[in-house]
C-alpha cells in the first residue's frame, strides 16, 4: 500500500463508514451537554450541593457567559444568522440534492444543523437568565432544562444521524 492510499484511508470523506466522524459525534455531543451556557454541569451540581462560594462562582460565571451571548447575539447577531443560514443550505443542498449526493456534506449538515438548535435554544435561556432566573434555585432550574433540552435535541440528532449512516452504508455503494 503506497502513501497516498495510507492517507485517503485515514482521511476517508466517506463519512459513514468511518469510525472518526462517529467518535467526533460522540465528542460532540458528550461535550456540548456537559457545558451548559458555557459552564460545566458539575458545577451546578456542587453549587446546588454545598451553596456559598460555589454558588456565588456558578451565578458569577453563568453571567459572565450570558452577557457575552447576547452581546453577540444583540451586535452580530443579524450576521451570524445570515451566514450560519447560507452554509447550512449550500451544505444541505450539496448532501442532499440528487444531483450531488455528498456524503461529507450530508455529515456535516447533521452535525451542523442540531448544533444551530443548541445555539439558539442558549440564545433564549440567556435572555431568561438575564431578565430574572439569574440565582438561587430559578438559575439552577434554567440550567437543568437548558441542560435536558440540549440532552434531547442530542438524542434525536445522534439517533437521525444512526438512521441516515446505517441508510447510506447498506444503500450506496462506494466510489
Amino acid at each position: 500500500m503506497d502513501w497516498y492510499d495510507t492517507v485517503f484511508e485515514l482521511i476517508d470523506l466517506r463519512s459513514f463508514s468511518n469510525l472518526w466522524f462517529w467518535i467526533v459525534l460522540a465528542v460532540l455531543w458528550s461535550s456540548t451537554s456537559h457545558w451548559v451556557m458555557g459552564v460545566p454541569y458539575d458545577m451546578v451540581a456542587r453549587a446546588r450541593r454545598n451553596g456559598g462560594q460555589a454558588a456565588q462562582d456558578l451565578e458569577d460565571l453563568v453571567r459572565i457567559n450570558t452577557n457575552r451571548l447576547l452581546f453577540i447575539a444583540e451586535e452580530s447577531g443579524l450576521w451570524v444568522v445570515a451566514i450560519g443560514s447560507a452554509f447550512l443550505s449550500g451544505v444541505a443542498i450539496l448532501g442532499f440534492y440528487p444531483g450531488y449526493w455528498i456524503e461529507f456534506a450530508q455529515a456535516v449538515f447533521l452535525l451542523a444543523f442540531p448544533m444551530t438548535l443548541v445555539g439558539l435554544l442558549s440564545v433564549r435561556s440567556a435572555r431568561l437568565i438575564r431578565e430574572g432566573e439569574g440565582e438561587g434555585e430559578a438559575l439552577w432550574r434554567r440550567l437543568r432544562i437548558h441542560r435536558m433540552l440540549t440532552q434531547l435535541i442530542g438524542m434525536v440528532s445522534i439517533f437521525v444521524t444512526a438512521l441516515w449512516g446505517m441508510y447510506m452504508n447498506l444503500t450506496v455503494l462506494p466510489f
